[in-house]
């Protein structure tokens, strides 16, 4: 190649590489700082496109575990209730073999049967009271709706919604029946009324509307309803006309617990079981009446006694069905989360060792190509003593 002084071949034939050189070390970089071998698509658009779909199913599966960590809670409180409730029985049918022996007065009897009494009530209570994050779990469920709604009290007048929970007894509402909606203006008492068995209840101090957005949710204990009010409903008006709404389905002595443990929509991603009812009427028929006053009734109540027990531990085998069936996909989801991390990872995690390795070689080179670029760039000067 003829020497000239016009054109350095040699300095740009440098300066490329050396450009070359610092985009791979740049490229090495960020992989480093980022822990990633991918940082954008052009580095493996492939890689990316599987390796995101991986991390987002990754992510979906550590959300059904958490759902399955909580259906475990959801079932250990139920159990926990149920226990409590299988040794208040046990007590009661002590109760009652005591109360059926001969040696007792009718006082003592009495006594007997004051305990009897009060340990029913709180099976009722434990039953009720029974609940995670707001759902009853030993009180069956309810479909009951508020059907045909009179057109005084509509959302339009305030009443934004009628909701019934389990909570309802059926001495105060079932399907079919039509309730009946006051409101008196110069009481601020808000009734309901049920036309069919008149039962009725009330609640004082009704006295503002709630304002523009918000809402105030008034309830009805006795009818398992609440009832909310919107910023229309207006306190100087009251309710007297076209006030009523026909109950629509009604309470189950089941209630359907479905937990999300798959990441897709269909029914293998999903786990459903039926906690049975466990209030005292519904563990053996006419517990909720029977006494131990007497033999006569006692010898009655220790035979529904027993169909309680029976009852109560038919529920909790269920329960701890359920809780090993919900252990299993648990197991399952973390094998699976581990499993897909690792597919995960191999597309998208850098190889530390080996990147470092890339990144000291492209520092080598660079540090060479920049000292050729400074010798290249001397050579013209070379060609100076040839003009002397």
């Amino acid at each position: 190649m003829a020497l000239n002084l016009i054109s350095n071949f040699a300095a740009s034939v440098a300066q490329r590489n050396l450009a070359r050189t610092d985009e791979r070390a740049t490229a090495s970089l960020s992989k480093l700082s980022s822990g990633t071998r991918v940082v954008s698509a052009k580095d493996d658009a492939a890689s990316l496109a599987i390796g995101k779909s991986l991390e987002g199913t990754v992510a979906a599966l550590k959300t059904a575990q958490g759902n399955a960590s909580q259906a475990q809670s959801m079932l250990q409180i139920a159990d926990g209730a149920l226990s409590t409730i299988g040794d208040i029985l046990t007590r009661m049918k002590a109760l009652a073999v005591q109360a059926s022996s001969g040696q007792l007065s009718s006082s003592e009897r009495t006594f007997l049967n004051d305990e009897f009494v009060v340990l029913r009530s709180e099976i009722e209570r434990i039953a009720q009271d029974t609940e995670f994050n707001g759902t009853a779990l030993l009180n069956g469920s309810t479909t009951a709706s508020a059907s045909s709604v009179g057109t005084n009290i509509a959302a339009a007048d305030g009443f934004e919604l009628f909701q019934f929970n389990t909570a309802a007894d059926s001495s105060f509402v079932s399907s079919g029946d039509t309730l009946e909606i006051d409101y008196d203006t110069a009481t601020d008492i808000l009734t309901i009324t049920n036309q069919v068995t008149s039962s009725t209840q009330t609640v004082t101090g009704v006295s503002s509307a709630p304002g523009a957005g918000t809402f105030d949710t008034i309830d009805f204990s006795d009818f398992g309803l609440s009832i909310k009010l919107n910023s229309l409903f207006a306190t100087g008006t009251g309710v007297s006309a076209n006030n009523e709404f026909i109950v629509a389905g009604g309470n189950s002595t089941t209630l359907q617990l479905t937990f999300r443990v798959g990441t897709g929509t269909g029914t293998n991603d999903e786990v459903t079981f039926n906690l049975d009812k466990a209030r005292v009427a519904d563990l053996a028929a006419s517990l909720d009446t029977d006494s131990i006053d007497t033999v006569g009734n006692t010898e009655n109540t220790m035979g529904r006694l027993d169909t309680a027990i029976s009852t109560v531990n038919g529920i909790r085998a269920d329960v701890g069905g359920a809780q090993n069936r919900i252990g299993f996909a648990a197991s399952n989801l973390a094998a699976s989360v581990e499993n897909t991390e690792a597919a995960r990872s191999g597309l998208l995690d850098l190889n530390v060792a080996q990147e470092m390795t890339t990144f000291t070689s492209a520092q080598i080179l660079l540090q060479a190509g920049v000292a050729m670029l400074a010798q290249a760039n001397q050579l013209p000067g070379n060609l100076l003593r040839l003009l002397q």
